[in-house]
C-alpha cells in the first residue's frame, strides 16, 4: 500500500495536528504559527480526519472538500502540509494514526498539537494513554479551557510529566510522555461557529 505523506528530511520537528477541519479556518492556522514559533518545529502537518467518533458526522463535508479548503487556507505558509493519509490507512483513532506514523517514519521528531478544548475531554478518547506515551503533547490555550482543561481527568493522570512552558522549545526531543501547555494570543473561531453563521444566512 501506498500512502502518500508530506516530504519531510531525517530529523525535522513535525507539528501533528488533526481533526475534522470542516471548515479550516484562521484559527487552524493561528494555533498552528504558535505552535511552529513556540515549540521551534520545522513543520506543522494538517492531519484532516475521515471522521471524529466523538462528534456527529451528519454535517460532514467530503473529505476532498475539506483537504481542498484546507490546502487553499495553508498555500502561503510552506511549513504547512495537509495529509488525509489517516484515510489511506484506514485509521479511525488518533492512537492508530500516530502508532503508524512512528512505525513508518520513525527518523521524523512528532509532536501532537491539540487545543485545550480538547485536552478537557482526551479521557473520552480511546487509548490515550497510549497517545501520551507514543509521542509528546503540546496544548494550546482555547478562551474559556484555561483552567478547566488543567483540570480534567487526563491533565491531572500526566501532571508529573508535564514540561514548563518555559521549555516548550525542547518538547520535540522530551521522551514521551511529556507535555506542554501553551498560553498566549487565543482564537476563539470554530468550524462548529462558522458552519452554524454560514447556516443562518442561507
Amino acid at each position: 500500500m501506498t500512502v502518500r505523506l508530506p516530504p519531510a528530511a531525517p530529523g525535522l520537528r513535525i507539528g501533528l495536528y488533526g481533526g475534522s477541519f470542516n471548515p479550516a479556518h484562521a484559527g487552524h492556522l493561528h494555533v498552528s504559527r504558535l505552535a511552529l514559533r513556540r515549540l521551534a518545529l520545522d513543520r506543522v502537518w494538517w492531519l484532516v480526519s475521515p471522521g471524529n467518533p466523538l462528534k456527529d458526522r451528519r454535517e460532514l463535508a467530503s473529505l476532498g472538500e475539506r483537504m481542498a479548503g484546507a490546502r487553499a487556507l495553508a498555500a502561503d505558509d510552506p511549513r504547512i502540509a495537509v495529509t488525509g493519509f489517516e484515510a489511506e490507512i484506514g485509521a479511525r483513532y488518533t492512537r492508530q494514526s500516530l502508532a503508524w506514523l512512528r512505525r513508518h517514519r520513525p527518523f521524523l521528531r512528532f509532536v501532537w498539537i491539540m487545543g485545550a478544548d480538547s485536552l478537557a475531554s482526551f479521557h473520552r478518547w480511546q487509548g490515550w494513554r497510549e497517545i501520551a506515551a507514543t509521542m509528546p503533547l503540546a496544548v494550546i490555550d482555547r478562551p474559556g479551557h484555561t483552567l478547566t482543561a488543567t483540570a480534567a481527568r487526563a491533565a491531572q493522570a500526566l501532571r508529573t510529566h508535564r514540561l514548563d512552558e518555559a521549555d516548550a522549545a525542547g518538547l520535540a526531543a522530551a521522551p514521551p510522555p511529556a507535555w506542554v501547555f501553551l498560553h498566549g494570543p487565543r482564537s476563539d473561531l470554530s468550524s462548529t461557529a462558522l458552519r452554524n453563521r454560514r447556516g443562518a444566512a442561507a
